[in-house]
């Protein structure tokens, strides 16, 4: 379902290219407003649906979105496991999509197809939010990070170290973009193997944004406000070896924060973490990646609120 731009209901959330600086602004201020007055929320989307559908595995997104339709007093149906539906059987993609928007006010969609979103908002009756499609994007990850950012550091004029598997990570993906709108200069840092795909650097060399790349976060970490840390996506290589060949390349730690870090650092992770954040780090005052999983559901909520006219 592909509404109007220049309103935020009735609209699909497939990239956060779809939206504006003013627009992501705008659902971040209403995001503002949902957590310092939480309870007056309640009943705003009485009488909503939301259906998920979830052809990957999560548990930040399900659930957050879930809470999120809840706090608003809407009501949540969820596909459940593809093996036990009518996919099983053999139903095409198109046709789930077609029906299951029957049920419901907004769908929440993850598939491990780049594309997938996109697509499904092309035939369905109701909006679509993409809650990550392959190695494409995951729109609502980066309001959520975005909102963190924000809150807990800044962003105008931070410096922001990516750190990861910048590759296939479609968190990495959708937020570059997103900073990119906010002129911030970024500095990447993966091994080789997984840098940043060359399409993201030239949209960032067309728009004037500074970056620079690195596979040590020993030699950037000291000069950083935001670390952004993110897993290597095992599920996301094509072949065994190649993930094998940089599994484990880093890991940040107490002895690397002791090392020398600005006070005011934070660290942040989308989640899950396979190894690549000592648990160590969670009792520092740097670590913010839980509270980073808090904020979702505010975000969530801000998003849900806006397709559905719950909010202005």
């Amino acid at each position: 379902m592909v509404a109007m731009r220049g309103t935020l209901k009735g609209r699909d959330v497939i990239s956060i290219n779809d939206f504006s600086r003013e627009e992501i602004d705008h659902i971040l201020k209403v995001s503002d407003g949902i957590e310092k007055d939480l309870d007056s929320k309640f009943g705003l989307l009485s009488g909503k649906i939301l259906s998920i559908l979830f052809f990957e595995p999560s548990t930040r997104t399900r659930m957050s979105f879930e809470s999120a339709m809840y706090e608003l007093g809407g009501r949540c149906i969820d596909m459940g496991p593809t093996e036990l539906t009518s996919v099983k059987k053999g139903e095409t993609f198109s046709d789930t999509i077609k029906v299951i928007s029957k049920y419901a006010d907004v769908m929440v969609l993850r598939h491990p197809s780049d594309g997938a979103a996109r697509y499904a908002s092309e035939i369905s009756d109701v909006p679509i939010i993409n809650g990550g499609d392959g190695t494409g994007q995951h729109p609502t990850q980066t309001l959520l990070d975005l909102y963190t950012i924000k809150k807990e550091s800044k962003l105008d004029g931070a410096n922001i170290g990516i750190l990861g598997d910048l590759k296939y990570g479609r968190t990495v993906h959708s937020l570059v973009y997103a900073l990119s709108m906010y002129g911030i200069d970024m500095t990447f840092i993966s091994p080789p193997d997984l840098s940043l795909p060359e399409e993201i650097k030239e949209d960032l060399d067309d728009k004037k944004i500074s970056y620079e790349e690195c596979d040590k976060i020993e030699e950037v970490i000291e000069d950083l406000d935001v670390l952004y840390v993110t897993r290597i996506q095992r599920e996301r290589f094509p072949d065994i070896l190649e993930y094998k060949k940089v599994s484990g390349s880093y890991k940040i730690t107490k002895d690397i924060l002791e090392g020398g870090v600005k006070e005011d650092l934070i660290i942040l992770h989308p989640l899950p973490r396979t190894g690549e954040i000592d648990p160590d780090v969670d009792d520092t005052k740097y670590a913010r990646y839980f509270l980073q999983t808090k904020y979702g559901v505010v975000v969530r909520m801000a998003i849900l609120g806006l397709i559905l006219g719950g909010f202005e």
